[in-house]
């Protein structure tokens, strides 16, 4: 019988323990630093290539017919360096812990958060305002974060709302009016339509049970 090599079953064993942090990290590559890298990249092309006003005009127009494109469109663009720099952190934190849950949760929270919190804006916003920037998904992200926990009552999601709600709850009084020039409506039904969204997980998974 032929002896068996144990540092290829070593290797072996370190490959398989080490497959699921790979696909973690290809995972939030793809879904993640790819998307908020764009961010920087579309500002980029906005301040040096695009004339003024630059794709600034392509946000959220409330209540305009022009002005619907910008629910798609407004989350991708900035008013500036500064405004993408002060949402990327939390947007790559609060992403990174959704995206923990799955890709397929990741990208319905992202599409439930740009139409319903865009579509709240675009009916609700100031006349005459243009709204844009990531920071409605980011709220998004952390109504849904902040709680999912409450509405799953899973012990581990509980624990993650209250760690978010630790670093990040502060950022809920963006939700109120207050600074000039500051779309605070983009906060408030990003945040709302994350809640929204962490409710029908719950009533998802309970229709999944029956």
């Amino acid at each position: 019988m032929p002896a068996r090599d144990s540092t290829h079953d070593e290797r072996d064993l370190l490959s398989d323990a080490a497959r699921p942090v790979r696909t973690a990290l290809v995972r939030m590559r793809r879904f993640v630093l790819g998307p908020v890298a764009l961010l920087w990249v579309l500002e980029l092309i906005d301040q040096l290539l695009v004339p003024r006003p630059g794709l600034d005009v392509l946000g959220i127009r409330p209540r305009t017919l022009v002005g619907l494109r910008g629910i798609l469109l407004a989350p991708w663009l900035h008013a500036g360096f500064a405004h993408v720099a002060a949402n990327t952190l939390p947007l790559l934190v609060l992403a990174t812990v959704v995206l923990t849950r799955g890709v397929r949760e990741l990208l319905r929270v992202t599409l439930g958060v740009v139409l319903l919190g865009g579509l709240g804006v675009w009916l609700f916003g100031g006349p005459g305002t243009v709204h844009l920037g990531a920071s409605g998904l980011l709220f998004g992200y952390l109504g849904f974060l902040l709680s999912v926990g409450w509405f799953e009552r899973h012990p581990v999601w509980i624990v993650v709302s209250l760690a978010i709600a630790s670093l990040y709850g502060g950022l809920v009084l963006g939700v109120l009016p207050g600074t000039p020039g500051i779309s605070w409506e983009s906060h408030l039904f990003g945040f709302v339509s994350g809640v929204l969204l962490a409710r029908g997980r719950r009533r998802l998974g309970r229709s999944r049970r029956v």
